[in-house]
C-alpha cells in the first residue's frame, strides 16, 4: 500500500476513535448538568411519584450506560432522538424530532461560517503573503499590529463595538441577524454581515500570521537562495517556490479556524440573536433539553474532527517524502 494512502487510513481510524471518546464525554457531561428536566417541567409542588413517572416516560430512569448505547445506536441510524421541549405534565406530547430542530439551524450556521470563510481566508492569505513579501516594512508592522489588536479582544466585545459603530451611530447594517426561511440570498447576506465581520476580525489574525511565518521560515532555505541567485524577483520566489511548500502549515491553521467558525459561533450567535446551532444549544441547556444538547455538542465535535482530518490529509499529500518514497 502506498505510504500516503496508509497514513490517511490511519488518520481516519484515529478520527473515528476520537469521535467515540468525545461522544462518551459529551454524554457524561450533559448528564452531569445541574437540575432535572422532570422537576423543571412539573415544578417544585410535584410529588416524587409524579416526577418518577414522568422520568420513566422520558426514559431517564434507565442506567446511564443503557441510555448511552441507545443514543449512539440511534445516531448511527440517523436518529438523534426526540426533543424534550413540548412535553407537558398533562401528558400532551408536542415534542419534535431533534433532527427537525437541528437541520434548519445547521443550515444557518454553515451559511454564516461559509460567508465568513469567503471573506476571511482570501484576506488572511493576501495579508500574510504581502507581509512576507515586504517583511519588516511599515506595511508589515501595521498589518501585524492591526490583526493582533482585533484578536486580543473577545468575540462579544468586537460584536458590541461593531453594533455600536455600524448599527447605532452609523446605522448601515441591522443589529439583529434574524434570518428566516424564504429570504433572498442578498437579504440574508445583508442581515448576517455583522456577525460575519465579527468572526472575520477574530480569526483573520491567526491565518495571516501563520502564512507569514511559514513563508519567512522557507525563505532561508537553500533552494530559495538558489532561486534568488538566478535573479528571480521576490514575488516570483515567494509565489512559485516558497508558497507551494508552505501549504501544509497554512492548511492546518486554516482548518483550525474554519472549525472555530462552526464550533465557536455560540457567543456571536447569542449576541446577534442569530438562529444557528449555537443559539439552539444555549436555549436547550437553559431548558435542560438533553437530546438537543447532545446533538449540538456531537455536531460541533464531529465538525472539528473532520476539519482537522482534512488538514492532516492536506499536510500528508503535500509532503514530498510521502509522495516520493525511496
Amino acid at each position: 500500500m502506498h505510504p500516503v494512502l496508509s497514513t490517511i487510513l490511519k488518520r481516519v481510524g484515529l478520527g473515528l476513535v476520537t469521535l467515540f471518546v468525545v461522544s462518551v464525554i459529551i454524554f457524561s457531561a450533559v448528564n452531569m448538568l445541574p437540575g432535572d428536566f422532570g422537576e423543571a417541567v412539573l415544578g417544585q409542588a410535584a410529588t416524587e411519584e409524579t416526577v418518577a413517572a414522568f422520568r420513566k416516560e422520558l426514559g431517564l430512569d434507565q442506567p446511564p450506560i443503557t441510555r448511552y448505547f441507545q443514543w449512539m445506536g440511534g445516531v448511527l441510524q440517523g436518529d438523534l432522538g426526540t426533543s424534550f421541549s413540548g412535553r407537558a405534565a398533562s401528558g400532551v406530547d408536542r415534542s419534535r424530532p431533534v433532527m427537525e430542530l437541528v437541520l434548519p439551524r445547521l443550515q444557518n450556521t454553515l451559511f454564516l461560517a461559509s460567508m465568513t470563510a469567503v471573506i476571511a481566508v482570501p484576506l488572511a492569505l493576501f495579508l500574510g503573503i504581502s507581509a512576507a513579501l515586504w517583511r519588516n516594512s511599515f506595511y508589515d508592522k501595521s498589518a501585524s499590529a492591526a490583526t493582533l489588536t482585533t484578536i486580543s479582544f473577545p468575540e462579544f466585545f468586537v460584536a458590541y463595538i461593531l453594533i455600536l459603530l455600524l448599527g447605532t451611530l452609523w446605522p448601515i447594517f441591522p443589529t439583529l441577524a434574524t434570518v428566516r426561511d424564504g429570504m433572498a440570498l442578498s437579504e440574508r447576506i445583508y442581515t448576517a454581515i455583522l456577525p460575519a465581520l465579527t468572526l472575520t476580525l477574530v480569526i483573520v489574525a491567526h491565518m495571516m500570521r501563520m502564512t507569514r511565518a511559514a513563508l519567512i521560515n522557507l525563505l532561508a532555505s537553500p533552494y530559495i537562495e538558489m532561486a534568488r541567485l538566478k535573479g528571480e524577483s521576490p514575488r516570483r520566489v515567494i509565489l512559485r517556490h516558497a508558497l507551494p511548500n508552505a501549504w501544509a502549515p497554512i492548511a492546518t491553521v486554516i482548518a483550525f479556524n474554519l472549525a472555530y467558525l462552526v464550533v465557536g459561533v455560540v457567543v456571536v450567535e447569542v449576541v446577534f440573536v442569530y438562529p444557528g446551532v449555537g443559539q439552539l444549544m444555549v436555549d436547550a441547556v437553559s431548558s435542560r433539553d438533553i437530546p438537543v444538547v447532545q446533538a449540538c455538542a456531537l455536531f460541533f465535535a464531529a465538525t472539528y474532527i473532520i476539519l482537522n482530518l482534512i488538514a492532516d490529509v492536506i499536510g500528508i499529500i503535500t509532503n514530498p517524502r510521502l509522495l516520493h518514497p525511496r
